[in-house]
């Protein structure tokens, strides 16, 4: 726990000095204090002239921590293994390689722990907001089996692709949630600054208005007396049920039902969670993992709180005999392709192969469903965003066309 809290306190400073050969030398280097950043430096050959901590930024945090910044550092330490770099000696080069000034932070506190005689995988397992059980359990296989390189390649490589699975469903679900706010932060500024000039011209005419044009200018009275009340009302909607979604199981569970049955996106929401349960158990069945316990970070990394159960469901039948392809099943959420293919890795002793073959199969799946999704949304955005700016100018003109038949 000592060492735990001393790790946190490593901080960034500034120096300069001279190197053995009399010239000035300046940069940055990751310390718990002034003194053993001189020790460090004078260690690496460099005579500390002046050594401060470095200034926080006015404007702005440091950067956070993001799972591709950990795929990419999972790849980084994969290829420096594979070269032969020590394992101390890689997190420093990674370490003053990284610009993100958080996970600089994060990997010397790492190699920091792992200097002091701390195995790599109980180094990760003090960071558990980082790096899940998952990726703790295969580096400690790697390290007992004496094969971390392998083990860090194929992390990589899990990381790589579960990152790149997320991004095509974000892709899915961006793409038309930005074009509909877009389309109506144009119509209400339509409502509250066009329409209310076109108003006053219709004052001066005298003459009715046709009921398209005065359900839109009463659409526009109620925005300019209401718009902060309705914008308060949908940003603490937004925030509530974002909050709710976090918090509270029943509500996770709610939304996550709606994203399986939903229209187009349950499918690739579908696909996206089995993608994911086939590529973390085949990764985990690699390393070695006996079945039961892969099973719970395989729940972890679904994505989706009703695969989530299912995992935990199929883990309990698997510990009592059950066979996994008849777990899967009884679960009602896998298609049959699927639980054939598993049922084939079991008969076979390749569970593992098939399992990657599985994942491939949803991962293309998944990218062709975005693909498909994203042709089928544009002539439907397209025909909303007609629907609404254009609905609003033609309620806008049709008083002047009316005025110009009667003249």
């Amino acid at each position: 726990m000592a060492a735990k809290a001393a790790t946190a306190e490593k901080v960034e400073f500034l120096y300069e000095g001279t190197n053995r050969g009399g010239s000035k030398v300046k940069g940055e280097i990751y310390a718990l204090s002034d003194t053993l950043a001189k020790s460090e430096l004078r260690k690496q050959g460099i005579n500390p002239l002046r050594v401060k901590k470095k200034p926080k930024p006015l404007f702005g945090g440091a950067a956070k921590i993001k799972p591709a910044d950990i795929a990419i550092f999972a790849r980084q330490m994969a290829t420096m293994m594979q070269a032969g770099v020590p394992l101390v000696q890689s997190f420093e080069i990674i370490g003053q390689g990284n610009e993100n000034p958080a996970m600089q932070k994060l990997i010397f506190a790492i190699k920091t722990e792992v200097e002091g005689g701390v195995s790599l995988a109980e180094a990760l397992a003090k960071q558990p907001l980082y790096f899940d059980q998952l990726f703790v359990n295969l580096v400690n296989a790697g390290e007992q089996s004496g094969a971390l390189e392998t083990m860090l390649d194929k992390l990589a490589t899990y990381k790589e692709k579960t990152e790149a699975l997320k991004a095509k469903v974000k892709k899915a679900l961006f793409y038309p949630i930005a074009v509909m706010v877009v389309a109506f932060i144009v119509t209400v500024i339509l409502l509250v600054f066009v329409v209310p000039q076109f108003q006053d011209l219709f004052e001066s005419f005298g003459a009715d208005l046709p009921a398209l044009t005065l359900f839109v200018i009463g659409l526009s009275d109620f925005m300019q007396q209401w718009w902060y009340v309705i914008a308060g009302a949908i940003a603490g909607a937004v925030w509530l049920l974002l909050h709710l979604k976090k918090t509270s199981p029943k509500v996770q569970m709610a939304f996550d039902r709606v994203a399986l049955r939903a229209p187009v996106l349950g499918d690739i929401t579908t696909k996206s969670a089995i993608a994911r349960f086939s590529r973390t158990l085949e990764t985990m069945s690699t390393a070695g993992v006996p079945l039961v316990e892969a099973m719970d970070s395989v729940a972890g990394a679904c994505g989706n709180i009703i695969y989530h159960d299912a995992s935990l469901k199929i883990r309990d039948e698997v510990s009592q005999g059950t066979q996994l392809q008849t777990s899967m099943r009884n679960t009602g959420l896998f298609p049959n392709m699927a639980i054939q293919m598993v049922s084939i890795g079991e008969e076979a002793g390749s569970l593992d192969a098939m399992l990657a073959k599985v994942a491939d199969f949803y991962e293309t799946e998944v990218d062709n469903a975005v693909d498909a999704l994203t042709s089928l949304l544009e002539p439907i955005i397209m025909a909303v965003l007609g629907v609404l700016v254009g609905g609003l100018i033609i309620a806008m003109y049709l008083p002047i066309f009316k005025l110009g038949s009667v003249v």
